[in-house]
């Protein structure tokens, strides 16, 4: 059975996008935050430069890697670089 992670997008990611957040399908057991990000790319293909310079959490706490898994229910945020003094 599949659920659903909640993606949420900050500055560039956002304007890129469209929308602050987005439903994200899942499998039941999960995917790796890595496999999260390919799948944003591929659907967003703007998206993907900013991606690849952005940090990632998982339910407010930065990810140390992306190989954690995203469950179902997850909050998986997207923040890319910010500008400014």
């Amino acid at each position: 059975m599949a659920g659903e992670v909640r993606i949420r997008l900050f500055a560039t990611a956002r304007q890129l996008v469209g929308t602050a957040v987005l439903p994200w399908p899942v499998p039941s057991g999960g995917l790796r935050a890595a496999e999260i990000v390919r799948q944003l790319a591929a659907a967003y293909p703007r998206l993907g430069p900013t991606l690849s310079a952005s940090r990632f959490l998982r339910n407010h706490r930065y990810l140390a890697d992306l190989a954690t898994t995203i469950r179902p229910g997850d909050e998986f945020a997207v923040h890319p670089p910010y500008g400014g003094g």
